[in-house]
């Protein structure tokens, strides 16, 4: 049910808001994995939560750009 919401706030927003999300969860992709190979990372599932919002968010990017 959480995701579905989640997904539902993506298609709400435009691209440019998407691609500064994108951006966003990129960067903290980065820090985690970072975190992850210094042994800082507690929660190691949370690497795997932001690939699939990175992933979300390029589909609804995708979406967007087939229906214009």
């Amino acid at each position: 049910m959480k995701i579905n919401k989640y997904v539902e706030d993506l298609k709400a927003k435009s691209a440019a808001e998407l691609n500064d999300e994108l951006v966003a969860a990129k960067k903290e992709l980065f820090n985690l994995r970072f975190q992850n190979a210094t042994n800082q990372l507690d929660n190691t599932s949370r690497i795997k939560e932001v690939r699939k919002n990175i992933a979300r968010i390029q589909t609804v990017l995708s979406e967007q750009a087939k229906a214009n």
